[in-house]
């Protein structure tokens, strides 16, 4: 099959944007971005170096003291601006996350919608952030809270969903009256790229959004640095762990959204069909490369091998393929090694016990030049094996079966991770119940994803992370409190 070509005239040209200077190269090594499609370059540019860092860290601090002092309604009405112009590019912007990662050409327009309502949300709290005032005790004194922004966060987002992480931390940020250093990752460069050329057309004051391209190096040359008051990381676990290390240096606070293996836990009570559905589609979106997938099905006995068979019925009509397609639903592994990893994962899952219902080792024929693995599904999967405990970060299902309610909630809680459960019954009583059980930051009840917005609290507990974006907490991880307290005695002698 011949697959769609990438329009790559669409791609922006400025990896690096500090203050108002949009540079068409930055200071650090060659990079060749690939297309995980088709295995070909899309296009070469200098990534950011150290000293980019340095510069836009000066950039978002010169520009701090007036955008913090910029009064909240005009804060807002320039996000309602970008949210507005994010709306005018929503068909390229929905082909760069395609070129950038692979992702599906049909889940561009939601990624982008998402991100317009992100702005509009958070831009409305821009001209509501208020403090409170407090009863104090011990004598006559007035007690008041005041809310205050860090001064500028460092953003460092993850490839498989730029666009959206990059926006979940932008919005919130910039309403609280923060700058941003933001990092676009070089596998997947190009929709922060152009965010950050559309906050300037957008009419925001130079230096309040400055964007780095970049490795590791630059990533580490954020957190070191002491110019960045808060860091804002969202990718693994392992990449966390020397964000902290680092961070402790300069004893500088740091937002986690991390990795995840979250259990989808079903019921024979469930509606069966819309179940599998939902657990298939939940595991395989964004090609199963998402941090919040319930990749670890459990099946309740009874139904157990009906629900199987369902399950391998719908991956059987879902297209593997061209993400430029608008029939595909999967499409490739971000790269090479990426693939690699993963089909070691399916291997050694079967070498532990599991037994293999579809799927498998990579696409060959007209894939083979891509990096693209079939839906695969292993049945009968032991809860302490490999495939049951550690992110997959493909389209690969690990089913395993459950007797009664308390094991479904033992086996759900028993990985490091925390970030996402989900539940499907149609019995109130033990939806509630197993809800409340579960140690996961976002719980979904005969749901697969529709709790994602910009108005609800999502993060982790465990290893996947602290800290929430989105919401009312979403905006306070931004804001720092400080306390004043006013002596209202009368002096001895005062008249």
């Amino acid at each position: 099959m011949a697959f769609s070509s990438p329009v790559t005239d669409l791609l922006p040209r400025h990896p690096v944007i500090i203050g108002d200077q949009r540079l068409t190269r930055g200071g650090g090594a060659r990079w060749a971005h690939v297309y995980p499609a088709t295995g070909a370059v899309t296009g070469e540019f200098d990534l950011a170096s150290p000293a980019d860092v340095d510069a836009a860290v000066a950039a978002a601090r010169a520009a701090f003291p007036a955008w913090r002092a910029l009064s909240g309604d005009k804060r807002r009405d320039l996000m309602l601006r970008l949210a507005a112009l994010l709306e005018q590019n929503l068909e390229p912007l929905s082909q760069l996350l395609t070129i950038e990662n692979g992702s599906i050409l049909v889940a561009g327009p939601f990624m982008v919608a998402d991100a317009v309502q992100k702005f509009r949300y958070f831009g409305g709290w821009a001209d509501k952030i208020q403090g409170q005032t407090i009863k104090t005790w011990g004598g006559p004194a007035h007690d008041y809270v005041e809310y205050e922004p860090y001064g500028v966060v460092g953003a460092i987002v993850p490839w498989n969903g730029p666009l959206y992480a990059a926006t979940m931390v932008l919005a919130p940020a910039l309403a609280a009256g923060n700058c941003v250093v933001v990092k676009a990752p070089e596998l997947a460069p190009y929709t922060v790229m152009r965010l950050g050329e559309l906050f300037l057309e957008a009419g925001f004051p130079p230096g309040v959004v400055n964007v780095v391209t970049g490795g590791a190096d630059v990533g580490e040359a954020m957190v070191a640095h002491p110019g960045i008051d808060k860091i804002e990381f969202v990718g693994s676990g392992a990449t966390a762990k020397k964000v902290l290390k680092t961070a402790a240096e300069t004893l500088k606070p740091c937002g986690l959204e991390l990795g995840g293996k979250s259990a989808v836990i079903v019921f024979a009570d469930a509606n069966l069909a819309d179940a599998a559905k939902r657990g298939l589609s939940g595991a395989i979106s964004a090609s199963g490369q998402g941090c919040v997938n319930g990749t670890r099905l459990l099946v309740e006995r009874p139904i157990y091998d009906e629900y199987l068979a369902m399950l391998q019925g719908i991956s059987g009509h879902i297209k593997v393929g061209d993400p430029l397609d608008k029939t595909t639903f999967v499409g490739p592994i971000i790269t090479e090694a990426s693939l690699q990893r993963i089909c070691g994962m399916v291997d050694k899952a079967q070498a532990e016990g599991g037994r293999l219902v579809t799927g498998g080792g990579r696409m060959g024929g007209d894939y083979a030049n891509g990096f693209f693995l079939p839906i695969t599904i292993i049945a009968d999967v032991e809860n302490q094996s490999s495939i049951a405990q550690h992110e997959v970060f493909g389209p690969v299902l690990a089913v395993t079966p459950f007797d009664t309610e308390e094991e479904a909630i033992a086996l759900a809680n028993s990985t490091d991770y925390g970030l996402g459960g989900y539940v499907h019954t149609q019995n109130l009583r033990r939806a509630h119940h197993v809800a409340s059980q579960l140690q996961a930051g976002q719980i979904q009840v005969n749901g697969s994803g529709e709790a994602m917005a910009p108005n609800v609290p999502f993060g982790g507990m465990k290893q996947s992370g602290y800290g929430r974006l989105g919401g009312e907490a979403g905006l306070h991880e931004f804001l720092q409190i400080k306390n004043v307290w006013m002596n209202l005695a009368k002096l001895e002698g005062a008249q």
